[in-house]
């Protein structure tokens, strides 16, 4: 029975290279992976997971509208693939991720998602929501505060340094927006509210 996997942390936990290297175990021994990014991040450049490592490849750019399963379908259907992969999980939608389990449960393949489970408010994303709540496998991967506890939590910091407390939910961005950090001092950075 093909799984569907829910890799989540805070900012700065190794996602993306984890994600790189298990794509990599497949190749290496001659199949095939689909990796799926969303469009709206090109830091690294439309359809590219980087790491912050240096570790790199090519993804294809879903959009919110985007059907998953019929992607992997249409790919699957010329060549078998093995396993799908995807980056930056908290941004698909609550259908692609109903499509996940689809991709698992109708055509056997392996779903191995990473994302962010919380925004910078301590807030659920809705895709890692619904996938805390459907995945057969969940796996946190763990980052550290600069305290030396687990890191939990993902605060956005402004140009000054300081936190920033109100926003829209989506804002892309790496170390220079983001800080991962303990619930304890989360909340210290972040204040009253």
């Amino acid at each position: 029975m093909s799984k569907v996997y829910f890799y989540y942390s805070a900012m700065n936990a190794g996602k993306s290279t984890v994600l790189l290297q298990s794509s990599y175990n497949y190749h290496e021994r001659g199949m095939r992976t689909l990796l799926f990014m969303p469009a709206l991040d090109t830091r690294a450049g439309p359809g590219r997971i980087e790491s912050r490592i240096g570790l790199s490849g090519d993804a294809i750019a879903l959009g919110a509208a985007d059907d998953l399963l019929e992607r992997v379908r249409a790919a699957h259907g010329e060549t078998p693939v093995a396993c799908v992969l995807i980056d930056e999980a908290q941004f698909l939608t609550v259908p692609q991720v109903r499509q996940v389990t689809d991709i698992a449960d109708t055509l056997r393949i392996p779903v191995l998602c990473y994302g962010l489970r919380t925004d910078f408010q301590g807030r659920l994303f809705p895709g890692s929501a619904e996938l805390l709540a459907v995945a057969d496998n969940l796996i946190e991967l763990k980052t550290i505060c600069h305290c030396g506890r687990k890191a939990t939590m993902n605060l956005r910091v402004g140009a000054d340094g300081k936190a920033v407390r109100v926003g829209a939910q989506v804002e892309i961005g790496g170390n220079d927006r983001y800080v991962a950090m303990c619930r304890r001092h989360f909340k210290e950075a972040f204040g009253p509210g």
